[in-house]
């Protein structure tokens, strides 16, 4: 079994309800609210246990919300190594209409973390030993400087093990100037990588490959919206289309689809189906309510219709 470990900086409650309908100045009913952990790294692990697969997740908890975090993440069986910070984690908010099926979410900035609190946690991912893989998903809390991913990816290199990211902005940057195995922005953050305001689809190859030759990833895999997805290294290009689903909410879906690709690589696919998988795992997550992210029936059945179509 690959040894993966996962990297939260700011880690969440994610808290979700129905509503019937959102008008404004009129007390709603709401569904019972359900609370869920979440968070880029956090969500990866999850959706690998729904996908059969172990991980380790690491993360920053602090507070009454981080004492509840780590109790719903032991509860999904997740091994966890939490990093004690003196701020609360933070909360999110999602509200459904079901009247339109549109979804709200409501994103909170996070707890500033000290250099006393951040330093020691990168430290102790450098002090490991036999690390596959290291994720490092989500946006960084505030406090955590940028060039942590860059630190980040040289430990990776150092311990020989093979780094994704899926991170925005100046950490992206940061992780490419040093270097990584997958990176997995989407169109937008491609285009800054690239200084380009816009990238259309039938540019994306050419631009992914302008960063694999400078040496900032070995795989790229680009979240293309409507478009689906593509995956470029220095020698193969290969695009899928998403599978059409009714969907019910997109929170984890980017996430979800990381857990596919990871799940794909260990098990030694080739990278089109390592692709397919992961656009599987995306559309999978989608058909749940809320952060329930992907099944593993869901995905392992719309894989195949991608295999066949």
């Amino acid at each position: 079994m690959k040894k993966i470990l996962t990297l939260t900086t700011n880690p969440a409650l994610d808290k979700s309800i129905t509503v019937p309908e959102l008008v404004p100045d009129k007390k709603l009913r709401a569904s019972e609210g359900k609370t869920e952990p979440g968070g880029g790294g956090i969500n990866v692990s999850r959706a690998l246990k729904k996908l059969g697969m172990d991980s380790l997740a690491v993360y920053f908890s602090g507070g009454y919300t981080g004492k509840q975090f780590d109790s719903l993440l032991s509860a999904e069986g997740i091994a966890v190594k939490p990093f004690p910070i003196a701020a609360a984690t933070r909360e999110n908010f999602i509200v459904v209409d079901t009247s339109t099926r549109q979804q709200y979410r409501f994103g909170m900035e996070g707890p500033d973390i000290k250099a006393s609190e951040w330093a020691p946690c990168l430290d102790w991912i450098g002090g490991q030993t036999g690390m596959d893989f290291l994720v490092a998903s989500g946006s960084l809390a505030p406090g955590v400087p940028p060039d942590s991913m860059g630190r980040l990816a040289a430990i990776a290199r150092k311990a020989n093990a093979k780094l994704v990211v899926d991170t925005s902005g100046d950490a992206l940057a940061h992780a490419v100037q040093e270097g990584v195995f997958l990176l997995k922005p989407n169109l937008g953050e491609l285009g800054k990588l690239i200084g380009r305001e816009k990238i259309a689809a039938h540019e994306v190859a050419d631009a992914a490959l302008s960063v694999i030759q400078k040496g900032g990833c070995e795989i790229m895999v680009v979240s293309m919206g409507a478009d689906g997805a593509a995956l470029v290294t220095a020698r193969d290009r290969f695009t899928v289309q998403a599978p059409q689903v009714e969907k019910k909410s997109t929170v984890g879906a980017g996430d979800s689809m990381v857990a596919g690709i990871l799940a794909a690589l260990t098990n030694g696919w080739p990278l089109q189906d390592v692709l397919r998988y992961g656009v599987a795992c995306g559309a999978a997550a989608a058909m749940n309510e809320g952060t329930e992210l992907c099944k593993k029936t869901d995905a392992d059945r719309l894989f195949s219709q991608m295999k066949r179509g």
